[in-house]
C-alpha cells in the first residue's frame, strides 16, 4: 500500500526587510505551527543565505529551495551548496531545482538557457550521484564532468524536488525526483497538475508557491494582481502553461495587445476572475480558505508568499495564515 504524503505548512522565506533584523521572526514560525521555509531566487537574495540562518535561528523547521535555477551553478557548485545546508541541518534541507526562465538564466546571469527540460534531468540524475558520496565522471546531454566527489560527507538523504508546471517536467518530477514545486496555477488547476503526478508517484510531495496579497480593497488586489500577473503570463514558458490549462480565450485578448506593444492598455484584459483563481486575496479569513482549497486538491505543502499591501503588517498576515490560526 502506497504512503500518504504528510501534510506540511509552509511559508515563503525571507520576509521584508535586511536578513540580519528577521531571527525573531524565524523562532516564532514553529509556535505559529509552521513547518516549512522555502527560499527562492531570482533577483533579490539567494536561494542558500536564508536558509543558512534558518538552521541555526529555528532548528525544527524544514529548510527547502523553491526554487535554485539548474543551470546558473556548476553541476559541482549546485552538490556543494545542497551538501552545506544538508550538514547544517541534517536531515531537514530539500533542494528544489527548476529551469527558471531565459530572462534570468540567460540575460542576466550569461548562462546559455537551453535544452532547459534536459537540464533539469541531468542535473537531477548528477545530483543522486553527487550526493551520494560517488565519483562522477560521466557525460550527460547537456553537461559533462570529470572526475567529481563530493568532498563534504552527506549522512542523511538530500530529497531533490523539481518545478515543474506541463505534464513532461510534471512526470519527470515524479518519477525522477521525491516531489513536484508548482507555481502560478489556480486552486481548481491543482486537481488536473496532482493527478498527472500522482499518477507517476502516489508518494510524492507536492509544494505550492502561492501569491497572498492581504488587503479587503479588492480593486487594489485586482489592479496590483494584474500588474504581477502580467509580469508571469507572458514569459513564454507562462503562456504556454496557461493555454495548456485553458485560459487562451480568458487571455488571448490580453496577449494580443500585449504582443501589439501596448503593455499599459493590455493590463486591463486581463479578467477580475483570472486574478481571482492566481492570486490568493481578500481578509485573513478568505485568504486561509483560499490556500485550504490547493491543499484540498491535493498540495501537501503550501508555501504562501506575502505580498506587501498597503497598510498591512507582513508579518501579521504570516500569522493570520498559521495553521495555530485556525
Amino acid at each position: 500500500m502506497s504512503e500518504t504524503p504528510t501534510q506540511r505548512h509552509g511559508i515563503t522565506v525571507p520576509f521584508m526587510g535586511p536578513l540580519h533584523a528577521q531571527r525573531a521572526s524565524f523562532e516564532e514560525l514553529v509556535d505559529l505551527g509552521y513547518t516549512d521555509v522555502l527560499s527562492s531566487e531570482a533577483n533579490g537574495f539567494d536561494g542558500f543565505t536564508t536558509l543558512a540562518l534558518a538552521s541555526v535561528w529555528a532548528p525544527a523547521l524544514r529548510l527547502g529551495t523553491a526554487v535554485v535555477p539548474a543551470n546558473t551553478r556548476g553541476p559541482a557548485l549546485l552538490a556543494q551548496s545542497a551538501a552545506s545546508l544538508a550538514s547544517a541541518a541534517p536531515g531537514r534541507f530539500v533542494l528544489g531545482i527548476g529551469t527558471s526562465s531565459a530572462v534570468i538564466v540567460g540575460d542576466w546571469n550569461a548562462v546559455d538557457f537551453d535544452r532547459p527540460y534536459k537540464r533539469v534531468q541531468d542535473t537531477v540524475r548528477f545530483l543522486r550521484a553527487a550526493l551520494s558520496g560517488e565519483k562522477v565522471t560521466e557525460d550527460y546531454d547537456t553537461f559533462s564532468v570529470r572526475g567529481f566527489r563530493l568532498g563534504v560527507p552527506v549522512n542523511e538523504p538530500v530529497p531533490i524536488f523539481v518545478a515543474a508546471l506541463r505534464e513532461r517536467m510534471l512526470r519527470l518530477a515524479a518519477r525522477e525526483s521525491d516531489g513536484a514545486i508548482i507555481n502560478w496555477l489556480s486552486a481548481s488547476d491543482v486537481t488536473r497538475v496532482c493527478g498527472i503526478i500522482r499518477d507517476e508517484s502516489p508518494t510524492a510531495e507536492v509544494v505550492a508557491r502561492i501569491f497572498v496579497m492581504p488587503t479587503p480593497d479588492r480593486q487594489a488586489a485586482v489592479t496590483a494582481g494584474r500588474r504581477l500577473l502580467a509580469a508571469y503570463i507572458n514569459v513564454p514558458v507562462y503562456r504556454a502553461f496557461h493555454a495548456w490549462l485553458g485560459r487562451t480565450d480568458a487571455l488571448g485578448e490580453h496577449w494580443d495587445q500585449w504582443d501589439a506593444g501596448d503593455r499599459r492598455g493590455s493590463l486591463d484584459k486581463i479578467p477580475e476572475q483570472v486574478v481571482d483563481e492566481l492570486l490568493v486575496h481578500g481578509s485573513p479569513d478568505e485568504c486561509r480558505r483560499h490556500i485550504q482549497r490547493f491543499m484540498d486538491n491535493g498540495v501537501t505543502c503550501p508555501a504562501p508568499m506575502v505580498l506587501p499591501a498597503e497598510g498591512i503588517d507582513p508579518f501579521e498576515v504570516v500569522r493570520a495564515l498559521a495553521p495555530s490560526a485556525g
